[in-house]
């Protein structure tokens, strides 16, 4: 016979039919996007689930296929926190010096492994004997792992410490920004769409001598057009700019940027 679950968790709809989910403290609803569901979430959202408004969430933590995705992610989300409970990580007390502040407040994922939250950022900070341990692809000099990205890199070295949403995350984040760290850990290399540096660079290496927009907004004169800014390669730091006029509905702000086709789009 299976256990209950540690953390509690409902599953209904919003007021606006949308589906939700409160796991512990934290509620979820998915709403209709482009391209799938945009699981948002709201920590602390007291009124009753029918009630839930779309202007009720901030952000978004995922984007889901369908109602089947969204299930899963919520599972997922269930057993996460379960982890966390059987981590036990404790509350630091210190105030510290880091490289973006002083810290306001820390977290203890074991001695040696804290994190530190400043006004403005934050990262773990590992001991000497914990970073000396770190696999060297992956070891930063000064021993602090900022929140952003850098994180992956110590739940990639101490995989025990993280919940396996958390080793899923560093997983793909280290892939995403740290290729050629992810290769070495790995010892293979990644294939075009399995990183977004390495496509980021791709796309460079491809289009260095294509026109790229950089900034692009609805044409006032022409009402079917999008006016265009390109530089060469899309860089944003400096270069020529040129104009051009696209018709909106094939103008798509690309991940990377959207190339400009000289023998078709006007230049103005």
């Amino acid at each position: 016979m299976n256990a209950a679950p540690l953390v509690p968790a409902t599953y209904g709809r919003t007021v606006d039919g949308d589906l939700a989910a409160l796991v512990d403290d934290t509620a979820y609803a998915a709403i209709p996007g482009r391209s799938g569901l945009r699981v948002a979430n709201r920590w602390r959202l007291r009124k009753p689930m029918s009630e839930w408004r779309r202007d009720d969430f901030h952000g978004a933590i995922a984007v889901v296929a369908d109602a089947l995705g969204f299930n899963n992610l919520i599972a997922e989300l269930v057993r996460h926190r379960e982890e966390l409970l059987r981590l036990d990580r404790k509350r630091g007390n210190g105030k510290v010096a880091t490289p973006w502040g002083k810290s306001q407040s820390s977290e203890i994922y074991a001695d040696g492994v804290v994190f530190h939250s400043t006004a403005s950022h934050g990262g773990i900070k590992l001991d000497r004997a914990h970073n000396a341990r770190m696999p060297a692809a992956i070891r930063v000099a000064g021993s602090w792992y900022e929140e952003d990205a850098e994180w992956a890199k110590v739940a990639t070295g101490f995989p025990d410490l993280f919940t396996a949403y958390e080793r899923r995350h560093a997983e793909k984040t280290l892939r995403d920004y740290y290729p050629n760290c992810w290769e070495a850990i790995h010892g293979r290399f990644l294939a075009p769409g399995e990183s977004v540096e390495n496509d980021r660079r791709l796309f460079g290496d491809n289009h260095r001598h294509d026109w790229v927009v950089v900034s692009a907004i609805r044409s006032n004169e022409h009402p079917e057009m999008t006016d265009c800014i390109a530089r060469l390669g899309g860089r944003r730091d400096h270069g020529d700019e040129r104009r051009f006029l696209v018709p909106s509905d094939e103008y798509v702000a690309a991940r990377f940027g959207f190339v400009i086709d000289e023998a078709r789009h006007l230049e103005v």
